[in-house]
């Protein structure tokens, strides 16, 4: 039986590939392993049965026999060390590999989330014209360190790895912003991830979730 993943059935990013069932399905379609979706409605999420998968009442879950797992970051993980493609067989390379699954999540995510959410949710608040520059600056100080450290490089570090699996889901919340255009190197990067075949099918996948979703 392949393992069985969750997902909204009715994605609050219309289609935009930015929930977070997008970095196990990119992950499972990049190491090659077949996979079932079982689509969650935002009820269902708080009820008993899918709070026993994960605890904060979320998705993705990721059921595989007697094994559950909730973050996406943990799932990828977990993806990753049982199927070869994400992360390198040479013991360092695949220690940096995770580290950068981690900076993905600990270092560049809360920013770019924190200003994701002001953008969505604070603009008819008073303090938003000016809380504004200083999540984009926070953010800005984040993408330069990144550019910095990536340089002309394809990857993060040699190959393709989970490390940049997790980064693209990541920077690919700012496509909308603006602030990658000031970041050339780091929207290419962005870019070369999208380009992938796997990331293709992954995004084509959940994609098809919302056109099939009724209107609401």
């Amino acid at each position: 039986m392949p393992p069985t993943i969750t997902a909204f059935a009715n994605s609050p990013d219309r289609g935009k590939g930015q929930a977070r069932d997008m970095r196990v399905r990119w992950a499972l379609e990049e190491v090659g392993q077949t996979y079932d979706v079982r689509l969650v409605s935002f009820a269902a999420m708080k009820e008993p049965a899918h709070l026993a998968l994960h605890p904060f009442g979320q998705i993705p879950t990721y059921e595989d026999g007697d094994l559950a797992l909730f973050e996406s970051g943990a799932i990828v993980l977990h993806i990753a060390e049982r199927r070869a493609g994400l992360l390198p067989t040479e013991p360092n390379a695949r220690a940096r590999a995770i580290t950068w699954m981690f900076a993905a999540l600990s270092t560049l995510e809360p920013p770019i989330v924190e200003l994701g959410m002001a953008m969505l949710f604070e603009r008819d608040k008073g303090w938003y014209a000016e809380r504004l520059p200083m999540l984009q600056d926070r953010v800005r100080v984040r993408l330069g360190e990144l550019s910095r450290r990536l340089g002309d490089a394809d990857w993060l570090d040699r190959a393709f790895s989970a490390g940049d699996l997790m980064m693209v889901t990541v920077l690919r919340r700012l496509n909308a912003s603006g602030l990658l255009d000031a970041y050339p190197d780091i929207a290419a990067y962005v870019a070369r991830g999208e380009a992938r075949p796997a990331f293709r099918r992954a995004f084509d996948a959940q994609l098809a979730v919302f056109k099939a979703a009724p209107a609401s």
